[in-house]
């Protein structure tokens, strides 16, 4: 991977992903705004203070070259996108908008056996799975999760609403998972403790004894059965296998991990997440950080992190919660760039020819048919939007449109010239 563990950016999440390499990244948790049309704080006073985001979408928070991108690359998912906007409004197709560019990047630098779990709320987890359905595949879905906590509120018209949405994904049929259980009983916790006894007509009774600091180390004793036979019995007691609904208490006030971040989350949401779906050593990114309990649960569990998120309270948070919970100093790198690829790329103007056939000698601004030495290579994406030298990123124009064009992004240059009247 191209970038280095225990690093947080401090940009905009979409840049930085598009300079990860391809497949380097284990796991992907987010949890993005909800588009719940409310603006968030943290209180004056808290460790948190300083920490705000907007959560209210419209058209002109998205950048208009996001449209083309997701038109031109992903048919499929605009016609999503339009649908959301068909029955409800703008605003949802503004949220969409900037989801969709962000999992298209997020997809793809996930490895093969890879997983992501996108965190929402009713808002729009409708709309979000209809959406990762198309940039993962529907056969790639693996769990609709719901995140239940217990919270008081005075709704006197509908059922408390005391759940939160975990879409659970996979890139391909080969994606990591741990089976994760719950509770042990208290029979087999008193079993863990004590040991037992199961008698035979041999009077060997001891079965099995577990090390009380170490329940983990026992000592295999056989079973006799009548006939003389030894049966060792070594399993471990668990408790029931997780399902798809999670019972984890909310931060409350009280609650010693709760920094006053806004839509803070409990780690131990974040420890189950990480656990079942990554192995020791391997890279969790959350790309809206936010207070960083990704970056600590990943820590304590002996994973590698990366973190990114647009607030600069973030790398303080992180650092100061690394600090206080994991007992590491100094250790954070802290970075306002974007990353370059280390993939190995040809010089990217050696796909002329590629493209040329691709575009069947038609520049893809005007589309007028040139001969082969009068078309340009292009960057779709300019580099200092976060484009890179890869062929999914190249085109070819006539000298005109790489004139008008210049630094802008593709979308910008077909809206010029259809102002220009050169394109209908």
């Amino acid at each position: 991977m191209n970038v280095e563990n225990r690093t947080l950016f401090t940009k905009d999440n979409l840049f930085v992903l598009r300079g990860i390499d391809s497949e380097s990244v284990d796991l992907i948790y987010l949890d993005p705004p909800f588009n719940s049309n409310r603006n968030y704080a943290a209180p004056i006073g808290s460790q948190a203070a300083g920490a705000a985001f907007k959560d209210t979408w419209t058209l002109s928070d998205v950048d208009n070259a996001w449209h083309g991108e997701i038109a031109e690359r992903e048919p499929p998912l605009y016609q999503a996108i339009r649908a959301a906007e068909l029955t409800h409004g703008k605003g949802m197709k503004s949220y969409l908008i900037m989801m969709a560019v962000r999992l298209l990047e997020m997809k793809r630098v996930l490895k093969n056996t890879g997983s992501i779990y996108l965190h929402c709320d009713p808002t729009a987890s409708h709309y979000l799975k209809m959406l990762v359905d198309t940039v993962f595949g529907k056969d790639n879905f693996r769990n609709e999760i719901v995140w239940n906590y217990e919270k008081w509120t005075n709704a006197a018209r509908y059922f408390q609403r005391n759940h939160d949405i975990l879409l659970m994904y996979s890139v391909t049929d080969r994606y990591t998972f741990n089976k994760q259980y719950g509770e042990l009983t208290e029979r087999q916790k008193q079993l863990i403790q004590t040991g037992y006894n199961t008698g035979s007509s041999s009077g060997k009774k001891i079965v099995r004894i577990y090390d009380r600091k170490n329940p983990k180390v026992q000592t295999k004793l056989p079973i006799w059965t009548e006939e003389g036979r030894a049966i060792y019995d070594v399993s471990m007691p668990k408790g029931k296998a997780l399902n798809d609904v999670w019972k984890i208490a909310a931060l409350n006030g009280q609650a010693k991990e709760r920094l006053g971040y806004p839509t803070q989350k409990p780690i131990a949401l974040l420890e189950r997440i990480i656990k079942a779906s990554s192995n020791e050593g391997e890279v969790v990114l959350d790309p809206f950080c936010g207070c960083a309990t990704t970056c600590v649960a990943a820590e304590r569990l002996g994973r590698q992190w990366v973190g990114i998120d647009i607030s600069e309270k973030a790398v303080e948070l992180v650092q100061m919660r690394l600090e206080r919970e994991v007992g590491l100093f100094g250790t954070v790198i802290h970075r306002t760039d974007i990353p370059k690829r280390s993939e190995k790329l040809a010089n990217y103007r050696t796909h002329k020819h590629i493209l040329y056939g691709k575009q069947e000698g038609n520049c893809n601004g005007c589309g007028t048919h040139f001969p082969f030495r009068n078309m340009t290579v292009d960057h779709i994406v300019p580099k200092s939007h976060g484009g890179t030298d890869h062929v999914d990123n190249l085109q070819l124009l006539c000298g005109a449109c790489n004139s008008t064009k210049g630094q802008s992004t593709q979308a910008q240059l077909i809206s010029r010239l259809k102002t220009q009247g050169v394109l209908l």
